[in-house]
């Protein structure tokens, strides 16, 4: 199946996404910071990416940015997986390049169906 880079500052979220994405068969690597996601990016070159936004060294949406912009990794979807519910901080993400938005705590089903259309798409 996929690569999937998980980018979130909560062991327990990063936990719960693995737990389903691994039972998917997908493969997850994961960072604790937008910095060290956006190294881990370059690096891996995962199939598809969950950032969350609130997190320290670096946010979620300048990560986002980085990523997006970024000639080697410019290709990975990036979705937001966040708390930030506001239309504004939505349409900022978008802007930053990211594929989708969810807010947290994101559905199961709703998280898998976001996953396999961007994968199926890329």
């Amino acid at each position: 199946m996929a690569t999937v880079l998980i980018v979130d500052d909560s062991a327990t979220m990063m936990e719960g996404h693995k737990r389903l994405l691994e039972k998917q068969g997908h493969t997850v690597h994961w960072a604790e910071d937008g910095l060290q996601g956006v190294e881990k990016a370059t690096e891996l070159l995962p199939d598809i990416i969950l950032m969350d936004v609130v997190m320290p060294n670096m946010n979620g949406f300048q990560a986002t940015r980085k990523i997006t912009k970024s000639e080697s990794t410019k290709h990975i979807p990036v979705v937001i997986v966040t708390s930030k519910d506001q239309e504004t901080d939505i349409m900022w993400g978008k802007r930053q390049g990211a594929s989708d938005y969810l807010i947290k705590p994101a559905d199961d089903d709703h998280l898998k169906a976001t996953i396999d259309r961007l994968l199926a798409t890329a």
